[in-house]
């Protein structure tokens, strides 16, 4: 139970109380850095801004002072349930996340991960669809056409790209061979010749030295193409530019959350906010290694260190330098999307459902085949 609880206030302290506060103050100094300009810095507390930091404090604040209005003809209680269904599985998700290994220290073994199901990467999936809901409820119980519209397209558009998301990765659990978060994290602790596939292919002897070219176990340099389509996938899934059609200001005026104020719209923010990190968390796990260190394996950390100052100490300077690394991938994959997000201008509805089906779902179904056939020629040979 105090395991339990210790990874629970980790998830608490470090990504909802730590990262979510911070994702709002990257979104605007990153925007203004790409755009030549100073960004949020008017925030201060006796004088001193800290670099805009105070900004994400000011928003809280001013959110919990603003009136909280419910439309006439509303529907009272889906109104007020809507935004709480739309945050909730962002934070659910982190549940099945493992942001380090698993560790022994004497007879007790600790394993950085709240639920370690077999199943995890569809627990993933499962909770994350029920996000759809909150958009819809929203939109139908403002009683307000423009939120129903809203509403539609954000139905439409992630019922949609679930398809597409889960085909696009169907690559990584026929390599990893398994469903579990932290065993295909775990699978990516290890490295391979990137030009072994040549000797293979056409029994040509390498010199040694190339042996020397190896690459990380990583979901990315397996399966690059099902990078691409997940995280095209999952930004969809999340709303946010290029694929907020849900709320096209320029035709919609704010969506399925028009109706929304105060800290309820605050509600709908958060949630939006919250699925950055969530998804630079599951990035990381699938395809760039989670915790591992590149070319640094567990085993090999730990005997190194273990050699000078004890097998314990050991595991535990390897748990911190396994979770400082799991966060700093977290961080490079926020980045990433911060500067997708801030270069891509807004497709068009029908642009963003056309890519969905006409393009993603033909590269996932085509992705799928060709791994299957790589992964039977590499068995035929090998045996």
């Amino acid at each position: 139970m105090l395991e339990v609880v210790l990874k629970l206030l980790f998830i608490v302290l470090v990504v909802l109380a730590g990262m979510l506060p911070l994702i709002t103050w990257v979104e605007r100094k990153q925007s203004a850095v790409m755009q030549d300009r100073i960004g949020a810095n008017r925030a201060d507390l006796m004088g001193v801004t800290l670099l805009g930091l105070l900004h994400p404090m000011a928003d809280v604040i001013k959110l919990f002072s603003k009136e909280d209005f419910v439309p006439a003809g509303a529907n009272r209680i889906l109104h007020l349930l809507a935004p709480v269904v739309a945050i909730v599985p962002a934070i659910i998700t982190l549940a099945v996340i493992p942001y380090g290994g698993t560790y022994v220290f004497g007879a007790s073994t600790l394993s950085l991960v709240v639920a370690d199901v077999d199943w995890g990467i569809l627990f993933v999936f499962a909770v994350g669809s029920i996000a759809t809901y909150g958009a819809v409820m929203a939109g139908w119980s403002s009683n307000n056409n423009w939120s129903l519209l809203g509403s539609m397209r954000a139905s439409a558009q992630m019922i949609s790209y679930e398809v597409t998301m889960g085909l696009s990765i169907v690559g990584l659990f026929m390599v990893y061979e398994t469903l579990q978060l932290p065993a295909m994290a775990a699978w990516q602790d290890d490295s391979f010749r990137l030009l072994g596939f040549v000797e293979h292919l056409g029994g040509v002897q390498l010199p040694a030295f190339l042996g020397w070219i190896r690459l990380p176990a990583w979901g990315i340099f397996l399966q690059p193409l099902g990078f691409v389509l997940f995280l095209t996938c999952i930004m969809a899934e999340n709303k946010r530019p290029p694929f907020d059609a849900p709320e096209g200001e320029s035709e919609l005026v704010a969506g399925y959350h028009l109706e929304y104020s105060g800290m309820r719209f605050g509600l709908f923010y958060t949630a939006e906010f919250l699925e950055v990190p969530v998804i630079g968390c599951i990035l990381t796990t699938l395809f760039f290694g989670g915790w591992a260190i590149p070319f640094l394996p567990q085993e090999t950390i730990i005997s190194f260190i273990g050699a000078g100052f004890g097998e314990g100490f050991a595991t535990g300077v390897c748990l911190v330098l396994h979770v400082l690394s799991f966060l700093v991938k977290v961080a490079l994959m926020i980045w990433l999307q911060m500067a997708l997000r801030w270069t891509l201008p807004r497709f068009r509805y029908d642009q963003v459902m056309d890519l969905c089906w006409k393009v993603i779902l033909p590269l996932s179904i085509a992705n799928v085949f060709v791994t299957g056939a790589i992964i039977l020629w590499v068995e035929a040979v090998i045996a």
